[in-house]
């Protein structure tokens, strides 16, 4: 998320699709109403209309997994209509940067697709170098290679007429939303676009995003006040979890997860640190080799010296090609190739896709450790209705884990603000956080191996672990301390003191940090003693910090308390603002004011200066991300289960390279398949949490939602002979659920290339451990997924809906 929440309220125009803030995000729509206060323009596109939509001044329905196709229009739009920020992608943006000759794109296909292994070789998505190594650009933007005019000629295809029949958007309705938002395109404007699982959950998920930040880029509405992308989350610590790896491809601090090829620490550094030759770029991931030896540092101490890579033999390595995202691992189990495992604080036999296939494949386990604070369906699979337990091999373990209100430790929220989670009272009978758990079985592990030996013992035995789990002793690591006296900057730190920033770490095993993004948050700097930053609750504010509300000093925000990012954007050559009367930093001459930089480099008219997207080798935005699986445009693809035989725009209908399994239990439906004419998409509640584990046996908001439902549209209910209220079936090729009706016009029917189209939405947040709720929506769902990230695509597939016979049909 690029700014904070509150600084939603310093936008002129807030585009919320994929999202329903309102009742999903209801903080973030505070700060919305505030800029509505204000004057700004709120609009809701998403296939229902929900309390978003009646708080917006307008709500555009369109069907779910068009996305891409809606903002594919509106970016050829913005071009035709010359609505860009001139200045700033010609200075900011890879826009004038040269593509290589070799790069093409026809009949839906980027250059260099391998059919067989559906992948890309990327080797022509370059840019073409001078003799320095450095991009070739064109700051007219008039070269036909340059990036702007391939982006220009491959939006050119998305056409209003096109986009409205395959969205089922009216053309009128397109133009409204385009020429709205396209008006914060201009000095002194500012657009913010807020999204959710309705962007992320598709088999196009991360282009959804990526065309959301051409959007934004083209508009100048990076670094900003009111600008930015945000990424709404559903829990309050999702930005923390992510950043500290919960997800397999990367380590803390979004370090590249190592491969089996890079067999020593020297190859790792080598294939993961980029090299710009480019003096006005800062390519900030060329200090990963000091960011991934403190991080070694802190999980092996002294045993961790540059004689063996600081211990990066000793860590897990994935194999070159390798995939250990949960619809893989899920699809390894039902094929007998795990033979156990932790399951702690997920209910994946409720809320993975293909339910049915996950039940079963948990079966095929010898052994399961489960930690939840209630029984869920997945705690409880081996006795789910139909099944005997009497056959059901795997051994099943239940650890009691303690509430949130029953431990302390750190949440990071998704403004990337780092708040202290105090205990509210100690956990119930023998309850343990998971971070006691943790800490309890692994040294239990490592005791075993110390009195009885084993293979490979290195990796658990030279961890410097804790005795037992103390959260701010962890909080104290992730930000990290030198590991012997070190002088930087004329000033001496000693050894066992806090590093300042991750400006001061090493890559000679002089520091310690389990997360450089971190380090900065739990200091010594300010009162002589440890601080951690995350406790702080100072309102106070400079008149220029005052003016957007940046409140600096409450809490602590990663990297280096820098709030909104990419900041050095909204300036020009010279430091001032393309807003002033809301700036977010300036240059008075000396030095930045305002936000923290990113960056104290001054500006670049100075000839010292450094280009802003830090994070990028060539310091430019990038309209052409070369970094993407399925192509360095977004491109639409329609979802892998689609009503539509046709695509739009070219010959691909579906992502040439999305995650498809082939197994069984992994059937689809076929583009068109009048057996399943109807799109589902899912959503989540106001009332229930996620799956709903806790939140169902909570009887309050369980009497508030107590069952699942479908809700469709009058038209469709009047096709099918349904009632509002009856019982009803719901299937797709993978099974069924059983559900009530809720018919309602929050449901509208689509006109998709001529034709009527419904669209029917469920929740995903029941399951049989209820009594009388109903089961899994994800026993509808499909095993395919994003290629970028194997996020699944829940939020668009294909069912049909028929009235039950009676009640006694139901399982309910």
């Amino acid at each position: 998320m690029t700014n904070h929440w509150i600084d939603l309220k310093n936008s002129d125009c807030i585009f919320i699709m994929g999202s329903n803030a309102a009742e999903h995000h209801p903080v973030s729509f505070k700060w919305i109403l505030r800029a509505k206060d204000r004057g700004a323009k709120l609009i809701h596109v998403d296939p229902k209309f929900s309390r978003t939509s009646a708080r917006c001044d307008f709500h555009i329905p369109l069907r779910s997994g068009t996305d891409l196709a809606f903002l594919g229009g509106f970016i050829n739009y913005i071009i035709e209509e010359n609505l860009y920020f001139k200045e700033y992608v010609a200075e900011y943006t890879n826009a004038s940067f040269i593509v290589d000759d070799g790069f093409k794109f026809k009949n839906g296909m980027f250059s260099g697709y391998n059919a067989d292994k559906r992948i890309y070789d990327k080797t022509t998505w370059a840019f073409k170098k001078d003799e320095n190594g450095v991009p070739l650009r064109d700051r007219t933007l008039q070269d036909k290679r340059c990036v702007f005019q391939l982006m220009k000629d491959h939006y050119s295809r998305y056409s209003l007429k096109k986009v409205s029949s395959i969205t089922g958007v009216s053309q009128e309705n397109l133009l409204k939303v385009w020429k709205t938002f396209g008006a914060t395109g201009k000095k002194g404007k500012a657009g913010a676009i807020c999204y959710a699982l309705g962007w992320t959950q598709h088999s196009v998920g991360v282009q959804n995003i990526r065309a959301s930040a051409l959007i934004q880029l083209l508009l100048g509405n990076i670094g900003v006040a009111g600008g930015g992308i945000e990424a709404l989350r559903g829990e309050p610590n999702v930005q923390g979890s992510t950043d500290h790896c919960i997800l397999w491809h990367i380590l803390p601090g979004y370090l590249p997860m190592p491969k089996a090829r890079w067999d020593s620490l020297e190859a790792y550094n080598k294939a993961c640190t980029p090299v710009s030759n480019d003096p006005q770029s800062a390519n900030w991931w060329q200090h990963r080799p000091a960011y991934m030896v403190s991080l070694l540092k802190g999980w092996y101490g002294d045993k961790g010296t540059k004689e063996n890579g600081f211990g990066y033999n000793w860590i897990p390595k994935a194999d070159d090609d390798g995939n250990y995202s949960y619809l893989y691992i899920f699809d390894r189990m039902y094929n007998n190739k795990i033979k156990g495992g932790f399951i702690w604080g997920t209910n994946p036999a409720q809320s993975v896709p293909n339910t049915n296939k996950v039940r079963k494949a948990l079966e095929n386990l010898d052994w399961a450790c489960f930690a939840e604070v209630h029984h869920t369906e997945s705690t409880d699979f081996w006795r789910r209705p139909g099944v005997d337990p009497a056959t059901i091999k795997t051994e099943c373990f239940l650890l009691p884990s303690a509430n949130r209100a029953e431990k302390a430790g750190s949440i990071t929220n998704s403004g990337r603000w780092q708040l202290w989670h105090y205990q509210a009272t100690k956990p119930q009978g023998q309850c343990l956080s998971l971070g006691d758990m943790c800490v309890k079985i692994t040294n239990a592990v490592r005791n075993l191996y110390r009195k009885e030996g084993g293979t490979y013992p290195e990796p658990l035995l030279n961890l410097d672990f804790p005795a037992y789990y103390d959260p701010e002793k962890v909080a104290q690591k992730c930000n990290g301390w030198f590991t012997r006296d070190t002088m930087i900057n004329g000033k001496l730190y000693k050894k066992g003191q806090q590093v300042p920033s991750f400006t001061a770490l090493k890559d000679d095993g002089s520091t310690v940090s389990l997360n450089w993004l971190y380090a900065g948050g739990y200091t010594e700097e300010e009162l002589g003693r440890k601080y951690n930053k995350s406790k702080r609750r100072d309102w106070s504010q400079t008149p220029e910090q005052a003016n957007i509300g940046l409140y600096p000093n409450y809490s602590w925000c990663w990297p280096v308390n820098r709030r909104i990012l990419y900041n050095r954007a909204s300036v020009d050559k010279n430091g001032q603002p393309w807003a002033p009367d809301k700036a977010v930093i300036r240059w008075d001459g000396s030095k930045w004011i305002g936000d923290v930089p990113d960056g104290g480099w001054p500006p670049l008219a100075t000839g010292k200066g450094r280009y802003p997207f830090i994070m990028h080798k060539e310091g430019h935005g990038q309209l052409f991300g070369p970094g993407r699986v399925e192509g360095p445009f977004p491109e639409h693809y329609e979802p892998v289960e689609t009503p539509v035989k046709k695509h739009p725009f070219s010959r691909q209908l579906n992502n040439p390279c999305a995650v498809i399994f082939d197994g069984e239990m992994d059937k689809l439906a076929a583009p068109g398949d009048k057996r399943f004419p109807i799109v589902l998409t899912t959503y989540s509640m106001t009332e229930h949490w996620c799956g709903g584990g806790e939140t169902r046996n909570t009887p309050v908001l369980l009497e508030a939602e107590p069952q699942l439902y479908v809700e469709m549209s009058p038209q469709l209910a009047e096709e099918k002979g349904i009632k509002n209220g009856d019982p009803v079936i719901v299937e797709s090729i993978r099974g069924r659920v059983e559900a009530i009706a809720m018919v309602t016009v929050r449901m509208r029917p689509l006109t998709i290339q001529g034709k009527t189209v419904h669209e029917v939405g469920m929740p995903f947040c029941f399951g049989w451990t209820t009594p009388g709720c109903g089961d899994s929506t994800n026993r509808l769902t499909p095993s395919v997924g994003d290629p970028n990230t194997t996020i699944p695509e829940y939020k668009a597939c294909l069912v049909n809906v028929r009235k039950a016979k009676s009640i006694k049909e139901l399982d309910i």
